[in-house]
């Protein structure tokens, strides 16, 4: 997680740079990647928020819906860049530093949905295995009892 938010800390200074830029009032356009950064800014707190102060795991469900929403939003902001570079004076560096963290984060977002996935998965087998225990389905039965607990003896001399 702590690579996560050093890549995420070079979008907010991408964004601190972007917004002392010169050109950046003189054009609506400049105004459009303003917000496109602010809503990636917004985006990097609730990130920062799903870790801070926990000694557990991220639950990877959150962490693929904003991470998700991270990469909508990178895919616009390089868009803008590409589109606004040189009329909104966005330094090389700075094109690049985003491009890396736009990349990055799609990496964390497909690790953090595949680990969804499987979270979802597991979940439906656990209570698809649990349905099948309460209606006498499963192991149980003639087959020794399984998961009920009931095993049965024969009666009589052996």
């Amino acid at each position: 997680m702590a690579h996560i938010r050093s890549h995420l800390m070079a979008a907010l200074a991408v964004a601190g740079i972007l917004a002392t830029a010169p050109a950046f009032a003189q054009s609506s356009a400049c105004q459009e990647g303003q917000k496109i950064l602010q809503e990636r800014q917004s985006l990097i707190q609730q990130i920062n928020k799903l870790s801070a102060g926990k000694k557990k795991q991220v639950d990877p469900r959150a962490a693929c819906t904003v991470f998700s929403k991270l990469v909508v939003n990178g895919n616009a902001g390089q868009k803008w860049m590409t589109d606004n570079k040189d009329w909104c004076q966005i330094p090389d560096q700075v094109v690049e530093g985003f491009s890396k963290d736009h990349k990055r984060s799609q990496e964390i977002k497909g690790q953090a949905c595949g680990a969804a996935a499987k979270m979802a998965e597991m979940e439906k087998r656990a209570k698809q295995q649990a349905q099948q225990a309460q209606q006498g389905g499963g192991l149980g039965g003639k087959m020794g009892g399984g998961l009920t607990g009931t095993l049965s003896v024969p009666k009589g001399a052996l």
